[in-house]
């Protein structure tokens, strides 16, 4: 007898974001205030360790994005400029949530938020502040570049923060005027999604704690060995 389909309009709970994109998303925040607390409070000890766990989480997102789950993969969300225009064109269209991970704004965001970490850890490992902090690149290169990359350093943190700001407006948008509750999936991992919707492939966990731990394994020896 064959199975009959669900029935239309019906939606259920289902797994879309592993465990290690959703610490990715929470511990990130934590490490940026702690950066900024720490500058400011010159406690360059603290900004050093954030800026080397910042270091370890981006190497491993940026491997996760490859290998990882596919709503981490960015072969999934990855979307043209245009795409994304158009659906931030629909941004105050009330409609149901279908999409199965980022949506094309979204992936946007953060392949662009990804890329200004980047830079941001780059620009810090080879920084000083004219007193007795420096990066652990610095010994690489002249000072004057490292000036250069400082100033880079503090623009480029300001940039996240905007990024960031949007982040959080688009988030209140989507719920205030489309009715879609972005946070709660990011806390669960799960979203109810159409009955018919395919389940996406989720890696085993252990693949993550083995990519975690060579991301700290680069980090240590740069900041250690090199």
């Amino acid at each position: 007898m064959a199975q009959k389909p669900p029935p239309s309009g019906l939606r259920l709970p289902m797994p879309i974001w592993d465990l290690p994109v959703r610490l990715f998303h929470w511990l990130l925040p934590i490490l940026l205030i702690t950066s900024y607390v720490s500058v400011k409070t010159d406690r360059m000890a603290l900004h050093l360790l954030s800026g080397y766990a910042m270091a370890v989480l981006l190497i491993f997102r940026l491997i996760w994005g490859f290998i990882g789950s596919d709503t981490a993969r960015f072969s999934r969300f990855l979307r043209s400029p245009l795409a994304a225009i158009r659906h931030i064109g629909r941004m105050f269209r009330r409609e149901p949530d279908n999409a199965v991970g980022h949506n094309e704004a979204g992936g946007l965001m953060v392949i662009g938020l990804l890329a200004l970490l980047t830079i941001q850890v780059v620009t810090g490992l080879c920084a000083n502040d004219d007193g007795e902090t420096e990066g652990p690149l610095m010994k690489f290169i002249s000072k004057g570049l490292s000036d250069q990359l400082s100033k880079a350093h503090d623009v480029t943190f300001k940039l996240i923060m905007i990024a960031v700001g949007l982040h959080i407006l688009a988030v209140i948008v989507y719920a205030l005027f489309k009715g879609q509750d972005l946070v709660r999936p990011m806390i669960t991992g799960r979203k109810r999604l159409p009955a018919a919707t395919p389940a996406p492939r989720m890696v085993h966990p252990v693949a993550a704690v083995a990519v975690l731990a060579i991301a700290a394994a680069v980090v240590f020896v740069i900041a250690r060995v090199l």
